[in-house]
């Protein structure tokens, strides 16, 4: 069993190096053109904007590299366990080009990602290729100890070692195994160096300090209108329904007292009236119970409130869930309504007669994806119940998506911050 769980814990580790080697040769080949063609672009388009030409362009390439930046965002996340949060200042819609140009050049965030780009073409690319030269050079060692050598009749260098003939050709492949040992140690550590080095430039400081500030002042002021809205139509919904419902009530139980004596008939007619209104009443009341908290989400967890909502949906709707367990409940609550107003949203919008819902939670995040197969269009507008769904995504550091071309399908992607 000993031996086993040794020869396992050899596969796996020579499986982790050859996986470094190949993501960091694939880093190399796309991050040094990809850099290269993103920093001379931006040089070009910002050195353009006095003339007019780069008004135009400057939002497009610093966009690009934005996309690129938190593309090896995401690399660093998935690839070596290096969280680098993006930090952009969110720019106005239907702004003008001079105020999205200079809005995005303000943004402290986009000179980190310039910074950063001649950095990733040359140290990063070569932290980058390490990892595959350590585990490949050794080949070429190898290959000249088994007769190469032959093929260069000057000589050949291998690393410092000179191969003239057989002997020095066994010197060389020894140095081959000594590079394939470090390789075995290095090679993993060497590829999250090279994410290490890419947070020390696109991460922020005191600048994303203050960024961070600024969100969580706004965030906190949704929250309170969020709230304080929430109220209001509580109290609307009371007064305007069950309270003026349960007044009746109130006012029938006295017309019935007085006509017991005198008109037992009528009596029976407003006593199934006072029934029928406090059925009503309770049936209004249970409604608003539910839209502050469902009991389903309290008793049975998000995973089987979200079914109960794809239940009474008017349209053929799938439901994955993969939840190892219940996350906070402010977080259950926040999840569960941004699921009821997106799929409000399906149903009333888009034309689908499908829709699937995923629901999972991996890496700290509670992740839910609503896709539907609609016509498409939706944006996140001021106003749309898309905006609104960001807003309360926004008080817990969740993030809102939306893909959604014209003609569809439309998905919809959420990501909270759980435990």
């Amino acid at each position: 069993m000993t031996m086993d769980m040794k020869n396992g814990d050899v596969r796996t580790k020579g499986r982790g190096v050859g996986l470094a080697a190949v993501r960091g040769l694939a880093l190399a080949l796309v991050s040094l053109p990809g850099a290269v063609l993103c920093f001379c672009m931006s040089l070009v388009s910002i050195a353009l904007i006095p003339i007019g030409v780069g008004l135009v362009t400057t939002p497009y390439v610093l966009s690009g590299v934005r996309a690129f930046a938190n593309w090896r965002r995401d690399l660093a996340a998935e690839w070596g366990g290096v969280r680098i949060p993006p930090a952009y200042r969110p720019l106005p819609k239907d702004t003008n080009p001079w105020a999205r140009t200079f809005g995005m050049l303000r943004d402290p965030a986009t000179w980190r990602d310039l910074g950063w780009l001649p950095v990733d073409m040359t140290a990063g690319f070569v932290t980058a290729l390490l990892p595959a030269v350590l585990l490949l050079y050794p080949l070429e060692g190898f290959a000249l100890a088994i007769g190469l050598w032959r093929v260069f009749p000057d000589g050949y260098w291998y690393g410092f070692v000179p191969v003239t003939g057989q002997a020095s050709a066994l010197g060389a492949a020894a140095l081959g195994l000594v590079l394939l040992f470090l390789a075995h140690f290095c090679t993993p550590r060497l590829l999250a160096a090279h994410f290490r080095l890419t947070r020390a430039v696109l991460g922020g400081s005191q600048e994303e300090l203050a960024e961070r500030v600024r969100v969580l002042t706004e965030t906190r002021r949704d929250a309170v209108d969020a709230s304080a809205a929430e109220l209001r139509r509580i109290e609307r919904d009371l007064h305007d329904g069950a309270q003026a419902r349960l007044v009746a009530v109130g006012m029938d139980l006295g017309t019935i007292e007085a006509l017991l004596d005198e008109d037992p008939a009528q009596a029976r007619q407003l006593i199934a009236q006072a029934r029928r209104s406090s059925v009503e009443a309770l049936s209004e009341l249970r409604e608003l119970v539910r839209g502050i908290h469902p009991p389903v989400l309290a008793e049975r967890g998000l995973g089987d409130a979200v079914r109960a909502l794809a239940l009474r949906l008017p349209v053929a709707t799938e439901v994955s869930v993969d939840l190892p367990g219940r996350v906070e409940a402010p977080v259950e609550s926040a999840a569960y309504f941004a699921v009821s107003e997106v799929l409000t949203n399906a149903v009333k919008h888009s034309g689908a007669d499908r829709v699937w819902i995923d629901l999972h939670q991996a890496d700290g995040m509670l992740r839910v994806s609503v896709t539907d197969n609609g016509k498409g269009g939706a944006v996140i507008e001021a106003g749309s119940g898309l905006a609104g769904v960001e807003r309360r995504l926004g008080t817990f550091d969740g993030v809102l998506a939306v893909s959604s071309p014209g003609g569809g399908p439309t998905m919809v992607t959420m990501e909270i911050p759980c435990a």
